[in-house]
This record gives C-alpha cells, sequence and structure tokens, in this order.
C-alpha cells in the first residue's frame, strides 16, 4: 500500500486537536475521511508529527497516510483538499515517503511559536489566533529567563497532569521571546515535547513579563519540578505547530 507524506496546515478552533476523539470532530478525522474516496471507500490511517490539542493550529504539520491507490503525489494533494472542504485544513505540499519513514519516529526536531497581543484593545483580525495580554510585557526579561530553560532537563514543573511520557527528560534547543510591534512572539525547538510543555512555559514567563515574578524564578521552578507552582496554562489559540524537521529531506510536490 502506497505511503506518502503530507504538509499540512489547519485553523485548529473548531477541532478537538489533532487525534481523533468520541468528543467531536478531529484534524485527523478530516483527513482519514477525505482520503476515503482514494482507499476503497474506507478511511485512510494517518500518523503526524505531533499532536496538537484542542484550537491549536499548524503551519506545517507533517502526516503520513497510506492509500489503496497509487497516485502522484500532486494529484493526492489536489483530491484530499477538494475531499476536505468545507474544514480549514489545506495540503500544502505531497510526497512519497522513503521505506521505513514515519512521520513521528522519524522526526529529529519540532518547531512551535506563540503569539501574545500586548496592548490594550482586544484582537479583531487575529481573534482564535493570539493570547491577549493587556499589561505591558518586558520580552526582554522573559528572553532572560527562558535562556535558564535551554539544554537537556527534567520539565516535570512543565509538563501537564495528563502527561502519558514515561519521563519527564526532554532537550530544548531554542526558547527566544521577542517583541514585534504590539506582539510578544515566543518561538522554541525541541526534538520532542511534554504534553502543555510549551504553553505552560510561555503562562510562566508571562509572570515574569509583567513583572509579578523575577527573572530567576522559571529556573528555580525547573529545578524544583513541581508543576502546581509554575504560571497558568497559556491558552490554546496562541500556539502554533511550525515545523517538523527530518534527517532525510523530503521530495515534496
Amino acid at each position: 500500500m502506497p505511503r506518502y507524506a503530507l504538509l499540512v496546515e489547519y485553523d485548529g478552533t473548531p477541532f478537538v486537536g489533532w487525534q481523533r476523539q468520541s468528543s467531536g470532530l478531529s484534524v485527523q478525522q478530516v483527513l482519514e475521511e477525505a482520503a476515503a474516496s482514494l482507499n476503497g471507500g474506507v478511511p485512510a490511517p494517518t500518523m503526524a508529527s505531533g499532536r496538537t490539542d484542542a484550537g491549536v493550529h499548524a503551519a506545517g504539520q507533517v502526516v503520513q497516510i497510506s492509500i489503496t491507490l497509487d497516485l502522484a503525489p500532486e494529484r493526492l494533494r489536489e483530491a484530499l483538499n477538494f475531499h476536505s472542504r468545507p474544514h480549514p485544513v489545506s495540503i500544502l505540499r505531497a510526497a512519497r515517503a522513503p521505506d521505513g519513514w514515519s512521520a513521528r519516529f522519524s522526526c529529529v526536531g519540532r518547531g512551535y511559536r506563540y503569539r501574545i497581543l500586548n496592548r490594550r484593545a482586544r484582537p479583531a483580525l487575529d481573534a482564535g489566533r493570539v493570547w491577549h495580554v493587556q499589561a505591558a510585557l518586558d520580552a526582554e526579561a522573559m528572553h532572560r529567563a527562558a535562556q535558564a530553560l535551554l539544554g537537556r532537563h527534567d520539565f516535570s514543573a512543565f509538563r501537564a497532569a495528563a502527561c502519558q511520557a514515561k519521563d519527564a527528560l526532554r532537550t530544548l534547543d531554542r526558547l527566544d521571546v521577542t517583541r514585534q510591534g504590539d506582539e510578544v512572539v515566543v518561538q522554541t525547538e525541541a526534538r520532542s515535547f511534554l504534553h502543555h510543555q510549551v504553553r505552560n512555559m510561555v503562562g510562566t514567563l508571562a509572570q515574569v513579563g509583567l513583572g509579578r515574578r523575577p527573572v530567576e524564578w522559571p529556573q528555580q521552578l525547573l529545578e524544583g519540578r513541581d508543576r502546581t507552582l509554575a504560571g497558568q496554562n497559556a491558552p490554546a489559540e496562541g500556539l502554533t505547530f511550525l515545523f517538523a524537521r527530518y534527517r532525510e529531506p523530503l521530495d515534496w510536490r
């Protein structure tokens, strides 16, 4: 059965997340059902490079899919885009997957962006895509605090209570905070993240930016490994899955 890689973007607002759930519509369900006509009338199995929660968006999610028909990647892309309407899911590119390749297990790096709209006026054009924080944030202080989290650590203080990972050890390669006009933007990269790790780190850094906690506080939380002492879980709508990185490049079409 031919296996393909898909480069996918989606607006996470109407979905319960990437993964199929009994509680509502997921991105995975949309893609699998869109591929049914190419797979003998049954939904096609998929796997994503990383799961996203309800309300989280994606600009460069990578998905593997297997179908019975042997199609050129560009034909598969167009067919899936046609059958996934009117849902806010778009296949940007498609490629034939190499032998043994896995969207999840072959991935060696993942990147996220978190946007905070930092102004008094509420968002209109970006509603549902930013976390609106009215009080002034010190982005430079947030960035300084973030640098103490880089490297390999036990991130128990920043994982969700429902996280199913075997342990909390992760290597954080990037955690940058910059001000871009009215926005404070957090960009982070790692091989993998714990459940809610990015949103919990952003919620904690926001407390530093608001002046409620010192720059050293996130490092103290990291060393204490107690999630109950850290900042809030930042809202899902500000988070976007940006990219998945692989050692072998895919021949995108």
